[in-house]
């Protein structure tokens, strides 16, 4: 079941992020959008414990999760971009 939930609040994440932070290069489609909050999530989760936010073993919340999706939408847009200008 820890699965499943996992899959289910990153799709919600990623679906937050991007209405967050909307553009014409995000990901598309259910698994990436999946993806993305997932990622988030650990990036989020990383990002707290360097700054000593969070402890290990401790993991982002929900809004810790959405701003690390965000910080990969960033990432991703800048990428792309530089990429289409090439």
């Amino acid at each position: 079941m820890g699965i499943l939930w996992t899959i289910i609040i990153g799709f919600i994440v990623g679906l937050v992020a991007i209405f967050i932070m909307p553009g014409g290069n995000e990901p598309k489609g259910f698994i990436l959008t999946t993806v993305l909050g997932i990622v988030g999530a650990f990036v989020a989760t990383w990002l707290g414990q360097a700054v000593g936010w969070y402890h290990f073993g401790e993991g982002a919340g929900f809004i810790g999760s959405v701003v690390g999706a965000i910080i990969l939408l960033f990432l991703y847009g800048l990428v792309l971009g530089r990429q289409g200008r090439a």
